[in-house]
């Protein structure tokens, strides 16, 4: 049974930072490629940053330079580091899974960035 458990999220003042971390169980980790994706309330899910199983990484145009993700094969879990938060950043965040055909989705994890 796939397990994606996100943590770390919460409320931050506009220019502060937080740490997402997504912790997988039930799969062979490495052969996944893992992802981050958000949604706001009134708004379409949509792709945050990516990582491939190489450690290629990719990411929204809205939070280059801002976001980093990263991935720790060792422990199952992949983080996503995000610094210089704007109002328009909050969302929930929910950790992917892929190895095509096979797909899975964490519970998400609220990020509330405001004054």
């Amino acid at each position: 049974q796939v397990q994606l458990v996100e943590s770390g999220g919460g409320l931050v003042q506009p220019g502060g930072s937080l740490r997402l971390s997504c912790a997988a169980s039930g799969i062979t980790f490495s052969w996944y490629a893992m992802g981050w994706y958000r949604q706001a309330p009134g708004k379409q899910r949509e792709l945050v940053a990516g990582i491939t199983r190489g450690g290629t990484t990719n990411y929204a145009d809205s939070v280059k330079g801002r976001f980093v993700i990263s991935r720790d094969n060792a422990k199952n879990t992949v983080y996503l580091q995000m610094n210089s938060l704007k109002p328009e950043d909050t969302a929930v965040y929910s950790c992917n899974a892929k190895r095509v055909p096979a797909e899975d989705w964490g519970q998400g994890t609220q990020v509330t960035v405001s004054s």
